[in-house]
């Protein structure tokens, strides 16, 4: 009697782990490359302090979600590092800094991600462009130009429909600097299955 007893209260143990597992396994969902992933910077990036390797911290502007389901709300933690990042003058002139996202905070555990890579590039000094190149669709156009007619320097502009964000280079080389509160844009380079946020 006893013995049956004990077998039948491990046996309702082991149903319900499985349908404990069942439900996690039904509360993950797979995000699709190409996803795009609208951020807030929380950091600030400039090229003359940060080198490659920097992790900085961001959050979602926009919800994360695929097939209708919401991942991850806005507000939801990220983080990502530099993919590589010059310094004016060291490197033929020219400074540079190129971003990568490579976690997502969900239910408080980080999970990795790829993305594509958000990248701007200085001129040297004397130049009046600056490029900003990204993976996948951009939020906007960076637009260099000679501020007050001064040599060398460059101010570029991130214009996009959710709002304008400044990205400035100084004169003598554009230092490049993405400031806190930036609205940069990225794509999933790989598709990445998460929990849903409670």
């Amino acid at each position: 009697m006893r013995k049956g007893m004990v077998c039948a209260a491990m046996i309702l143990v082991g149903l319900a782990t499985a349908f404990a597992a069942a439900g996690q396994d039904a509360m993950r969902v797979t995000v699709p490359a190409g996803t795009r992933i609208l951020i807030r910077m929380t950091d600030s990036v400039n090229s003359s302090q940060q080198k490659a390797g920097y992790r900085f911290t961001a959050s979602l502007e926009t919800n994360l979600q695929a097939d209708n389901v919401v991942v991850a709300p806005r507000g939801t933690v990220v983080y990502g590092h530099l993919a590589s990042a010059s310094s004016a003058g060291r490197f033929a002139g020219s400074s540079d800094l190129t971003l990568e996202l490579t976690d997502i905070v969900i239910n408080g555990t980080a999970y990795p991600l790829m993305s594509s890579t958000y990248a701007i590039k200085g001129s040297g000094e004397g130049s009046n462009t600056a490029k900003k190149v990204i993976g996948g669709v951009g939020l906007g156009a960076l637009i260099g130009g000679i501020a007050g007619g001064g040599k060398g320097a460059g101010i570029g502009a991130l214009v996009g429909a959710a709002g304008g964000t400044a990205i400035a280079g100084s004169k003598k080389g554009e230092q490049l600097s993405i400031p806190s509160e930036s609205l940069l844009e990225f794509r999933l380079a790989q598709p990445v299955t998460l929990p849903v946020e409670n």
